[in-house]
């Protein structure tokens, strides 16, 4: 009985985690499907600044009502870079890129970040690199570029789309190692919301086209920018932020894999685009590869559960503080 109690607590934690990366993936899989629809009305610049002002403004409400303060000064490097990063020329480069480049294309590069995410976080973090994590990246990865091969041939592509495409993907790698570390001393809604803070500043830029263009835009493409700053910005990075600061960089790269599979089954539901037989078995595994990385060997549950560990520690922690 002493050795099952203290497991409950790391459990528990571990489940929230999971359940905030399953929100954020989901979340961010809907992205593509009203980045779509809005980017019809909106430039790229200006989708982004919308969208961000809209998720600024969201979490800076949510943050006076749980009087969050400011972060500690040492969560702001970390912040500012993620911000710079991913918040804004992250988003600025994909809304961009994706209007240069066929659907199928623009997934098979930009699925290229988690890879980047694990490689920088064991170089920078020391994140550990398991054999199942490997594998199961692999996987995904082959069921990401099956996505996009089916989904080829849809548009044109350009060699400036494929570019943006893939500084995306250097940006939202570079992004999430550097939260990681800030996550060490601030909250996931302190370093969500500075951090969207930050991008916004950053896109300040396209504020003259965003004003002009909101006023001929329609109802809806509008709506999807604001809904794009509340959901798979606001709550979906709080929701990462939360996962992350539980996990390794590198397994919440991993878990972002699921997203190919749920854009798929949402354009179907929601656009009425019927997947064929290559898109559905890359889906497939891109799920399956999800599911290898984040499962775990008898041995590091059992460590997990360990007297000493603490939830939110990593197994190999637990173990040696166990001993």
């Amino acid at each position: 009985m002493s050795n099952t109690a203290p497991s409950r607590p790391a459990r528990r934690a571990e489940l929230l985690a999971t359940g905030a990366a399953a929100v954020t993936v989901v979340l961010w899989a809907s992205a593509f499907v009203s980045i779509r629809s809005a980017g019809d009305a909106y430039s790229p610049g200006a989708l982004a600044l919308g969208r961000l002002l809209a998720g600024a403004l969201t979490l800076g409400v949510i943050c006076i009502l749980r009087r969050e303060g400011l972060p500690p000064r040492s969560a702001w490097r970390g912040i500012a870079i993620s911000g710079l990063l991913w918040f804004g020329f992250y988003m600025v480069a994909l809304n961009w890129g994706e209007q240069q480049v066929d659907a199928g294309t623009a997934a098979l590069v930009v699925n290229t970040g988690p890879i980047l995410i694990a490689l920088l976080g064991a170089r920078l973090l020391g994140d550990p690199m398991p054999p199942r994590l490997l594998a199961g990246m692999a996987v995904s990865f082959a069921g990401a570029v099956t996505v996009g091969l089916s989904m080829s041939g849809e548009g044109g592509s350009s060699v400036l789309g494929v570019a943006l495409c893939l500084l995306a993907a250097i940006a939202y790698a570079g992004g999430v190692v550097a939260q990681k570390p800030a996550l060490g001393t601030a909250t996931p809604l302190q370093v969500t919301t500075f951090g969207c803070l930050v991008g916004a500043v950053v896109c300040l830029p396209f504020a003259g086209q965003l004003v002009q263009e909101a006023a001929g835009a329609p109802a809806s493409a509008t709506l999807n920018m604001v809904y794009l700053g509340v959901f798979p910005t606001a709550l979906a990075f709080t929701t990462w932020a939360y996962a992350l600061s539980r996990t390794t960089a590198s397994r919440m790269g991993a878990t972002t894999y699921a997203a190919p599979a749920l854009v798929v089954l949402m354009s179907w539901l929601f656009l009425g685009e019927v997947p064929g037989l290559l898109t559905l078995m890359g889906g497939v595994l891109c799920l399956a590869g999800v599911a290898v990385s984040r499962s775990r060997s008898g041995t590091v549950a059992a460590r997990a559960a360990a007297p000493g560990a603490v939830p939110g520690q990593r197994p190999e922690e637990a173990t040696d503080s166990a001993r």
